[in-house]
């Protein structure tokens, strides 16, 4: 449970990785997040229920034209 004010999002929410660090390993290219969610350098996430989030980086305007 969250205790920041205001409350970070949930891991549910569509910006669930907007939520507070609480623990972070850059030698290991992970954050864990206020919500339960850790999050990687390569933007891929892992939920609290386990499911897994591919990287989903921005793909520069350049490549997509």
């Amino acid at each position: 449970m969250c205790r920041h004010d205001p409350s970070c999002p949930t891991a549910e929410a569509a910006d669930g990785d907007a939520a507070a660090v609480v623990a972070r390993h850059d030698e290991q290219g992970w954050s864990l997040l206020c919500n339960g969610i850790v999050h990687f350098d390569d933007t891929g996430e892992l939920l609290p229920d386990g499911r897994i989030v591919p990287p989903h980086r921005p793909v520069p305007a350049s490549v997509a034209a």
